[in-house]
C-alpha cells in the first residue's frame, strides 16, 4: 500500500476493470482494491446459488430440483454483447478474449399486441414476418436496403435525407411505416429505450440500425453473444490484463478515506496506510457525496424449468417489450440464458425482466414480462438506483462511473468508459491504445 501509483481504481466492476486494463497497457502504475471479496460489483456472478438465496433473505434456501449450487452462476445485471459492437472490440484490441468463450445468443424477439414475433432484421425475414401486412413488408424492406447503403460521406445513398438535419420521424414517414413497424425498428433494433429519438437528426438512428445487422451478420441467429460461466468472467478477463501489464490488484479490502488536498485527489486510506495516486477511478458506492440519483431500475431474476414460449425453444434469447405495447415510457427486456451457458442445472433456465422505475410498484411495471415466462419456480426481485457523477472529474482527478442502466447490451456502458477515458487522459478515445504491445512477454507462457 506505502507506494505511489498513477492511478488507483475503487471497485471491480465491467466499467472499472476495462478502465484499469487499459491504463495498465498505456504504461501506467496501477492500483485496483475492492471491498468485497469478489470481482465484479455490481456487475457480478452469484455462484453457489445459496449465496443468491442468501442475498435475498429467502430462508429456506433452494430445493433440491435446483441441482448442485455450483452449477450456477447468476448475473445480477443481465446484459449481452452486440457482436460487432464496442465491447466485443474492446476484447480483442487487448486479447482478452483468449480467456473467455463465448456463445451465440439464439434469438431476438419483440412483443406486439400480448405475443412474440422474431425480431425481422434482413429482407428476407422482413418477407416471412408475422409481424407485418403484405405491403408494410415491402415497404420495410424498402427502409432496411436504405440503411444498409446508407453512407453519411455519400450523396448518392442519402436519397435526398439530410443525416444532420432531417429527424428519424420524416425518415419513417418517407418510408410510409406503419406505429408498430416504427416501434420494433426504434426498440428491438436501434435498442433506444424510449422514443424521444425520433425528433432527433437521423444519423444516430441509422448507425444503430447498422450495429444491429452488421452484429447479426457475423453468426447469423441474433446479434448478441454471451459469456460461458456468466457475465461475472468478463471483469476478471480484464483484471487479468490489468495484472499481466503489472497491475496490483487487492480484494477485500476496506476503503476509510480517499485523501484530498487543495481540492484534488492525492490518495486513498484504507487499514491505517495510505497509498498515493495521481488520479482515481471508482464506482458511484465509493464516492457518495460526488453522485447524484438518476432514476431506479427494476431487475427480477426469475428461475425457470422450460424455455420461454414462442421462441422455438430457444436455450437463450432476448425479448423486448416496447414502451407503446404496454402504455409506458420506457421498454421493458427479458434476457434469457440456460445451463448450455454453464450457468444454470442441467435443464434450468435464468430469465432476466428489467425496465426503468416510473411509479412506486417497481415490480407491477415488469408484469408483462413476468406473464411470458410463466411458470416461475423461484423469482428475486432487485430495485437499484442509479447513480450518475455530478461533475466530470477534471478538477479533482475523481472520475467516477455511471450505475449500470436496464438496457440489456454494453453499448451505453462502452459510452461511460471512452468518456471517463477522454477526461482523463486529455485526448479522445482509440482502440489503438488498447493494443497490447506486440513485443509484451507477460503472461504469453498462459497460452
Amino acid at each position: 500500500m506505502d507506494e505511489a501509483y498513477d492511478v488507483i481504481v475503487l471497485g471491480t466492476g465491467l466499467t472499472e476493470c476495462i478502465l484499469s486494463g487499459i491504463m495498465s497497457v498505456n504504461g501506467k502504475k496501477v492500483l485496483h482494491m475492492d471491498r468485497n471479496p469478489y470481482y465484479g460489483g455490481e456487475s457480478s456472478s452469484i455462484t453457489p446459488l445459496e449465496e443468491l438465496y442468501k442475498r435475498f433473505e429467502i430462508a429456506e434456501g433452494p430445493p433440491e430440483s435446483m441441482g448442485r449450487g455450483r452449477d450456477w452462476n447468476v448475473d445480477l445485471i443481465p446484459k449481452f454483447l452486440m457482436a460487432n459492437g464496442q465491447l466485443v472490440k474492446m476484447l480483442l484490441y487487448t486479447e482478452v478474449t483468449r480467456y473467455l468463450d463465448f456463445k451465440v445468443v439464439e434469438g431476438s424477439f419483440v412483443y406486439k399486441a400480448g405475443k412474440i414475433y422474431k425480431v425481422p432484421s434482413t429482407e428476407t425475414e422482413a418477407l416471412a414476418s408475422n409481424l407485418m401486412g403484405m405491403f408494410e413488408k415491402r415497404r420495410f424492406r424498402k427502409f432496411l436496403v436504405f440503411v444498409a447503403n446508407f453512407d453519411e460521406n455519400d450523396s448518392k445513398t442519402l436519397e435526398g435525407v439530410d443525416p444532420h438535419n432531417t429527424t428519424m420521424r420524416e425518415v419513417y414517414r418517407r418510408f410510409d411505416l406503419g406505429q408498430d413497424v416504427i416501434d420494433f425498428t426504434g426498440h428491438a433494433l436501434a435498442l433506444y429505450r424510449t422514443d424521444d429519438y425520433l425528433d432527433q437528426p437521423c444519423l444516430e438512428t441509422i448507425n444503430r440500425i447498422k450495429l444491429y445487422s452488421e452484429s447479426l451478420a457475423r453468426y447469423g441467429k441474433s446479434p448478441y453473444l454471451y459469456p460461458l460461466y456468466g457475465l461475472g468472467e468478463l471483469p476478471q478477463g480484464f483484471a487479468r490484463l490489468s495484472a499481466i501489464y503489472g497491475g496490483t490488484y487487492m480484494l477485500n479490502k476496506p476503503v476509510d478515506e480517499i485523501v484530498m488536498e487543495g481540492g484534488k485527489v492525492i490518495g486513498v486510506k484504507s487499514e491505517g496506510e495510505v497509498a498515493r495516486c495521481q488520479q482515481l477511478i471508482c464506482d458511484p458506492s465509493y464516492v457518495p457525496d460526488r453522485v447524484r440519483p438518476a432514476g431506479k431500475v427494476v431487475r427480477v431474476i426469475c428461475i425457470l424449468s422450460h424455455p420461454i414460449r414462442g421462441t422455438s425453444d430457444a436455450n437463450s434469447c432476448q425479448i423486448i417489450i416496447p414502451q407503446n405495447q404496454v402504455g409506458r415510457k420506457s421498454d421493458i427486456y427479458v434476457c434469457l440464458i440456460s445451463s448450455a451457458h454453464n450457468v444454470a442445472a442441467q435443464g434450468k433456465y435464468i430469465a432476466i425482466a428489467s425496465t426503468t422505475v416510473e411509479t412506486d410498484s417497481p415490480e407491477n411495471e415488469v408484469q408483462p414480462a413476468l406473464e411470458l415466462l410463466e411458470p416461475i419456480d423461484q423469482k428475486f426481485v432487485a430495485i437499484s438506483d442509479i447513480y450518475e457523477p455530478t461533475d466530470d472529474g477534471t478538477e479533482s482527478q475523481i472520475f467516477c462511473s455511471r450505475s449500470y442502466d436496464a438496457t440489456t447490451h454494453f453499448e451505453t456502458t462502452c459510452d461511460d468508459i471512452k468518456d471517463i477515458y477522454r477526461r482523463m487522459a486529455g485526448a479522445p478515445f482509440d482502440f489503438e491504445s488498447m493494443k497490447r504491445r506486440q513485443n509484451d512477454v507477460f503472461g504469453e507462457d498462459e497460452q
